[in-house]
């Protein structure tokens, strides 16, 4: 049995330790560094327990053994904290990742590769699976393999070939393919149904205008419509002096006046050059 110098020093110990009422009869204690939480069973009808060393080798020897712990919740019943119950954090995609254009949404892939670290990606992987020739119309296909650390696993493939990819996309052909097949890939994993922009191989322009800050509201400038060859028209920007545009056979014209007028031109030089000699001879 112990005696009551013991009890009283284990009650001394008990006034300062931290006491979280989790319900009735159950609470978090903390120990004496404050570095451990020892579960409590104390009142509301319930038999003394304590998650402790302390406890669990008192009560072999007196069952109605109290430690430190079960002390400072019977000492502060009235004085005790509240345990607040947090709420899972939950994986979320950035908007600043999300972009506008003509009214619709598109996911960058840094985007979905950050919601898909939050949603503990270990690995992600693409391998050729065909190189570009001209008895596949130069298309390559990549596969891409992504994993998490909950065992999940997701598989997709990407394609890319001068038809879907434009002009400066076209000479990188497996690099695109395989964005595609990662991009795709993540896309499942982050449950995103979005586009991911760097899917769509004729909008490189437009991601290197958002990087030097063309982009204005979080819309970027539309892709520029190709010019067919016949259709444009040759033009002066109005610089304010009043001067309006030339089409292309107004150029065209002003072009033949020109060279008629160097016809002329060389045409008095050579007629004058006699001349000129006949006035040194009689000099």
């Amino acid at each position: 049995m112990e005696t009551a110098q013991e009890l009283h020093k284990r009650n001394n110990k008990a006034q300062h330790l931290r006491v979280i009422q989790v319900e009735d009869g159950d609470y978090f204690v903390s120990s004496e560094e404050g570095k451990i939480l020892y579960k409590v069973t104390c009142g509301d009808g319930k038999e003394n327990s304590c998650t402790c060393g302390d406890f669990a080798k008192g009560v072999k020897t007196d069952p109605k053994f109290s430690c430190k712990h079960i002390l400072a919740v019977m000492n502060s019943e009235t004085d005790t904290e509240k345990a607040r119950y947090l709420e899972k954090a939950q994986a979320k995609l950035d908007p600043r990742f999300i972009v506008q254009i003509d009214g619709q949404d598109f996911v960058k892939y840094a985007g979905l590769l950050d919601l898909a670290h939050q949603k503990k990606l270990t690995n992600l992987e693409a391998e050729i699976i065909q190189y570009p020739n001209k008895d596949n119309e130069k298309t390559a296909i990549c596969k891409a393999h992504a994993k998490t650390a909950f065992g999940e696993s997701f598989m997709d493939l990407g394609d890319a070939n001068p038809m879907n990819c434009n002009s400066k996309v076209s000479k990188h052909l497996i690099r695109m393919s395989s964005t595609r097949a990662k991009a795709r890939v993540l896309r499942d994993l982050t449950n995103i149904g979005l586009t991911c922009l760097e899917e769509l191989g004729d909008l490189d322009d437009i991601l290197s205008n958002e990087e030097k800050g063309t982009a204005q509201r979080g819309k970027l400038r539309p892709f520029p419509k190709k010019v067919v060859k016949g259709e444009a028209s040759a033009s002066i920007p109005n610089n304010g002096n009043g001067r309006g545009t030339l089409s292309a056979s107004d150029s065209k014209e002003t072009t033949e006046q020109a060279k008629e007028s160097q016809k002329d031109e060389k045409k008095t030089a050579a007629d004058n050059k006699p001349e000129a000699k006949a006035s040194e001879k009689s000099g």
